[in-house]
């Protein structure tokens, strides 16, 4: 193993399973890059673009191949339905395909061409270990450690010795040229490496190992470093001081951007234009050539991702709002882009010639080709039960009051052979961020990243007593100093720690425990203990002596991977070496309270109301599901979604909900629902008579649910919409001049139907008069309607009146020929194959229409149908 460990180099301060189609199998065999799903981008494509990328959707636990030329997916797959519900991180290549699960920390090697997994292993859960792949190389960082191990992409064996560097490494992303770039925030270093040839090809642990190739100084040591990798090189940022470093080929560039402290770059950066974001602030310093802009993102309340370059503009992802910025290098707004649910979170990446947006937990991506064109795709191909709902802008944040910082807590000094080791834990932020501290002393004066609050300070004199300052800057200014005790430099120091132990607990503590150091003679008075995680170290606490310390809730991030050394301090402040890291461990608590919980009344069914909700934090362990209490009874489901029932008609159900994972059941958010009452008609009349209808008017209450509303008419009912009660329903084709008594009910799923009282109305009366000018012998009068001698049944005479009851269409007859008839001078030429129903010697029978002219405008319409 090759060794970067401190006891190797000094550490010293300066004073600066899946569905695959046939097509896309084929097209799978064509060029693919890296990229990281539901984390980070993280290569550049070689020459050759097959324009796909493979996106993540945590919903449904699968990946989906998305064509960026035609936005559309090709290929999913659920061959790691497994991890459903988790963030991953994917690696591809145009052979290999890994990705790791950050939940639980699975690492599955797949056959791009089956998406059959290959080969599996563990590693540490929690964000912190990750994994790199460019073409045939592949690497495990594991950056709390300190520790980069390249493996066969296909079989996931180690390849020679790994590299280990100082625990709280950085980085550990390819450029465009296939070299692995680190940095050492410790060190204040950069270093590149160089893979092994993959040799033999797949077949273990073939392979002399990688090689460190080059390291470059690029900050002063516990400087907090950010690093992005180029196409043939890499960016550093002093997140310290501002300062970033550009090497690219042999060349070395310092950029001095005031104002850039405690900003971040993207994993990868394509081009030649590089973007250094104050995620906190919403500002970005875009770097093209010697040329350094300023410009402010669009929005307010809360932090942005990284800059991401691409065609000649700048996008950045706005996670509350669920859009990302296109923004010119002036400044100015040129798109916004609606890509997921506010809130939730959103990865952008470029490879293979376009740039990928991806919401991992929607059901859409977005593809930005080269020209700035957006394209949205459907990941899922089409909608499903269950989709999107609507998206939900939450209320802004309350501004905090923003401050200079506070002053750093519990600084310590303890004594070292000609130097001191000391050791502060963070001051209050008062709502601006800290970008460093500055500790001064025996006439120097140092700064030290945010992150990385210790310091080793070198060239004293033993037996000399030195005191020693440290105050916090943030956006406001400097904070308030605070000293350390008096120390007095000695060789007479302790033997180191060893055996160090963590433990994580279920209430968000984590134990530490180590076996005591020898104290040379010497009693041990304190131990310090420094917590580890990507890319920084900070003094977590302190004991009396004891061997035991027990981190507090709240101290650690939650899902974050750490590692603790140990410093022993002897009765003369003498402190020993630091300890060999425990192993990692990831702090994790109950989950947080779930989020925007609703509930609503189930219309069609009786007793039922159905609530959803979206998730909380998971506090650092996967959420295993959900308990939904109410009425007293208690049940555990997986969606964020639940359909309750069994309650009384018409009551209000409180509902409580509350994520579980494996430290527990979390706090539960509250909501309530009424279920569906009994439906209600009331103000039932009915007007508007015509000579054949009327309208029937009504108002009702459908209790919450989903009615059916039925009129019945003269104890005929027919089923109408409830909508039509208020401008009124109209009846037609019945008889004129009749009564009618009618009833309204209204009925929901709790199957109790209203019905009111009746209300009466009678159609009006229609009369006709026979007009037949110089008709001696009157107007024949038939039992049906046509003019047939056997069917004639008398005579009208001009001038008669009779009630007209309906018409109904006319046939030939045998005295006719013909069913329309003529009136001609008669009766103004009067034309129609009608005939009129009346009433004649006691029985129903037909008049032509041509001989009876009605009244009010002689229309037939106005009767109903026979």
């Amino acid at each position: 193993m090759a060794d970067l460990s401190p006891s190797a180099i000094t550490r010293k301060a300066r004073t600066k399973g899946g569905i695959v189609t046939i097509v896309t199998v084929l097209a799978m065999l064509a060029a693919m890059s890296l990229t990281w799903f539901g984390l980070s981008a993280n290569d550049q494509v070689s020459a050759g673009y097959d324009s796909s990328s493979w996106l993540w959707s945590l919903t449904r636990g699968e990946l989906a191949r998305v064509n960026g030329l035609t936005g559309k997916v090709d290929t999913r797959s659920q061959a790691l339905a497994v991890s459903q519900g988790h963030y991953v991180q994917v690696s591809q290549s145009d052979r290999y395909l890994i990705v790791r699960d950050q939940h639980t920390g699975r690492i599955s090697a797949l056959d791009p061409a089956t998406l059959q997994i290959t080969a599996s292993q563990e590693s540490q859960a929690g964000l912190g270990v990750q994994v790199a792949l460019h073409n045939q190389a592949a690497f495990i960082i594991d950056p709390v450690q300190g520790v980069v191990r390249q493996l066969d992409p296909a079989t996931l064996q180690p390849i020679g010795e790994p590299l280990r560097y100082p625990p709280g490494i950085t980085g550990g992303h390819f450029d465009g040229t296939g070299r692995l770039w680190v940095a050492v925030p410790s060190q204040g270093t950069v270093s590149v490496i160089t893979p092994a040839p993959l040799s033999p090809p797949s077949g273990g642990t073939g392979g002399s190992g990688p090689t460190l190739t080059r390291t470059e100084s690029v900050a002063e040591a516990f400087h907090d470093l950010a690093l992005s990798a180029l196409d043939d090189g890499v960016a550093v940022l002093d997140q310290t001081n501002g300062s970033l470093t550009l090497l690219r080929g042999k060349d070395l560039k310092k950029v001095e951007i005031a104002g850039a402290a405690g900003g971040e770059m993207p994993d990868r950066s394509t081009g030649k234009d590089i973007a250094v974001t104050v995620v906190d602030g919403r500002k970005v310093y875009a770097i093209s050539g010697e040329k350094v802009n300023e410009f402010a993102v669009p929005g307010a309340g809360g932090a942005v991702r990284p800059a991401v370059a691409w065609a000649g503009l700048f996008y950045l992802a706005d996670d509350a709002a669920g859009k990302v910025y296109a923004i010119d290098g002036e400044g100015k707004l040129v798109n916004t882009i609606e890509a997921g649910k506010p809130g939730a979170r959103l990865d952008l990446e470029v490879r293979e010639n376009q740039l990928f947006i991806n919401a991992p937990d929607g059901a859409t991506a977005r593809v930005v080709n080269d020209k700035n064109e957006v394209r949205v795709v459907d990941k899922f191909n089409d909608d499903v039960v269950g989709g999107e709902p609507p998206p939900v802008t939450p209320p802004p944040p309350p501004k905090p009051q923003i401050g200079k910082p506070g002053a750093p807590r519990n600084v310590t000094a303890a004594a070292g052979d000609s130097q001191v080791r000391l050791s502060w834990g963070k001051a209050p932020e008062n709502g601006s961020k800290i970008t460093k501290y500055v500790v001064e002393g025996d006439g120097r004066t140092w700064t030290v990243g945010a992150r990385n609050r210790s310091l080793v300070v070198d060239k004293l004199t033993n037996g000399t007593t030195y005191t020693f300052t440290v105050y916090a800057v943030n956006g406001k200014g400097d904070g308030p100093s605070r000293k350390s005790n008096p120390v007095m430099p000695t060789g007479d120091v302790p033997g180191p720690a060893t055996d160090v132990k963590a433990v994580e607990q279920p209430d968000g503590t984590v134990e530490v425990s180590w076996t005591a150091a020898n104290g040379q003679g010497r009693k041990i008075t304190r131990y310090e203990v420094t917590a580890i995680d990507s890319g920084s170290g900070a003094l977590i606490g302190t004991t009396t002596g004891a061997t035991r310390l027990v981190v507090k809730d709240g101290e650690l991030e939650y899902g974050t991977q750490y590692a603790f050394t140990v410093v022993a301090i002897n009765d003369k402040g003498a402190g020993s070496e630091v300890s060999q890291p425990s192993g990692s461990v990831v702090p994790f608590n109950k989950p947080a309270q779930v989020r925007n919980l609703s509930a609503a009344t189930v219309g069609s069914a009786r007793g039922t109301v159905r609530v959803s909700w979206q998730a909380g934090a998971d506090n650092g362990r996967q959420i295993t599901g959900y308990r939904v209490t109410a009425g007293g009874k208690s049940q555990t489901v997986t969606a964020t979604n639940a359909t309750l029932d069994g309650f009384g008609d018409g009551e209000i159900v409180g509902v409580d909900v509350a994520a579980v994972n494996e430290a527990g059941t979390g706090p539960a958010d509250t909501t309530s629902a009424k279920t569906i009452a009994d439906a209600a008609v009331s103000n039932v009349s009915a007007g508007g008579a015509t000579y054949k209808g009327f309208t029937v008017n009504f108002a009702y209450d459908d209790g919450g649910g989903t009615a059916t509303c039925t009129v019945t008419i003269n104890g005929a009912a027919r089923a109408v919409a409830c909508n039509t009660g208020a401008s009124g329903y109209t009846v037609n084709e019945v008889a004129t001049d009749s009564a009618f008594t009618i009833t309204v009910s209204v009925q929901n799923a709790t199957g109790q139907a209203a019905t009111s009282g009746p209300v009466t109305v009678r159609t009006r009366r229609l009369n006709g008069t026979i007009r037949c000018v110089g008709c001696a012998n009157g107007i024949g009068i038939y039992s049906n309607s046509r003019q047939q001698s056997n069917e004639a049944v008398g005579d009208a005479q001009n001038g008669d009146t009779f009630k007209a009851f309906c018409w109904k269409q006319g046939t030939a007859g045998n005295q006719s020929g013909d069913a329309e008839l003529f009136a001609a001078g008669e009766n103004s030429n009067k034309r129609s194959d009608k005939w009129i129903q009346i009433t004649y010697r006691g029985n129903q029978r037909y008049v032509p229409f041509i001989w009876l002219n009605l009244d009010d405008g002689d229309d037939y319409n106005d009767v109903p149908q026979c």
